[in-house]
């Protein structure tokens, strides 16, 4: 399992962020914490020169997070199909549940990724 805890800041917000005009939480933040999950959860089982990429993302953001609360990410691997990782994933605030979903990662060899760019 992977878990991420992050402190809510104003660069966080829904305003600062472009995704809404309220100064909560913004979903695109909440999408990038899951993720930072679903990579901690497989950091230590890549071989050198491995990493993952995101290739799919489904999201319920359930309620708001304000400024100065800290919400935490999890996420579990359940599902691999050679190369392909599915994650069921939550974000919760003081264990209240902010948000769910699913992620799915690709895992690449990075050399390889960057030189079709």
């Amino acid at each position: 399992m992977g878990v991420v805890q992050h402190a809510v800041t104003v660069e966080d917000t829904a305003v600062s962020l472009g995704s809404g005009d309220v100064p909560v939480l913004g979903t695109p933040k909440v999408v990038a914490l899951v993720e930072a999950a679903t990579v901690e959860a497989v950091r230590e089982a890549l071989r050198d020169g491995e990493t993952t990429v995101g290739i799919r993302v489904e999201l319920e953001h359930l309620r708001a997070s304000a400024v100065g609360t800290t919400v935490e990410s999890h996420a579990i691997l359940d599902v691999v199909e050679g190369g392909r990782l599915e994650f069921a994933v939550t974000l919760a605030e003081a264990g209240r549940e902010v948000a769910r979903g699913r992620v799915v990662r690709a895992v690449v060899d990075r050399r390889q990724f960057l030189s079709r760019l």
